[in-house]
């Protein structure tokens, strides 16, 4: 199935909503190895940043996530079913090594551990959340 004629929509990025856009999109431009759309990016001559969307793509300029400002933004507690988490990402990594070093790299970021399944043999995993509350998971493909 080819999509040249239209036929299809065509997933531009997936949106996260955030509090403060600038500080989630940072976390995931460093996690990630992404970079931000031009003119997106950080204000660099002493200016507030008053960001309230905002694009990263890959080396390529390819979309990929994008952050939009919310007012408010009820903090996900999953695996806890208080507030459901709705959407997550998932991300995988060659081997069980580059599993543990990844999230060491998000935790240092500012992520925190929601749930360590990194003994499953069939599939080693950690789930984690980003600093706005976000879930996401990191598994070996």
């Amino acid at each position: 199935m080819t999509n040249e004629a239209g036929e299809y929509p065509r997933l531009l990025h997936t949106v996260l909503d955030a509090t403060d856009v600038r500080p989630l999109a940072e976390f995931y431009r460093q996690l990630l190895g992404l970079v931000y759309r031009r003119g997106d990016e950080p204000p660099g001559d002493g200016h507030a940043d008053d960001a309230d969307w905002l694009v990263l793509t890959d080396s390529a300029g390819v979309r990929k996530l994008a952050f939009q400002q919310v007012d408010e933004l009820p903090r996900a507690t999953w695996p806890r079913p208080d507030v459901p988490q709705q959407l997550h990402l998932d991300m995988t990594v060659p081997d069980r090594a580059a599993l543990d070093r990844q999230r060491d790299r998000a935790l240092a970021l500012g992520a925190e551990l929601r749930l360590d399944r990194s003994a499953d043999l069939g599939e080693p995993l950690y789930a984690l959340a980003d600093p706005a509350g976000h879930t996401f998971c990191i598994f070996v493909r």
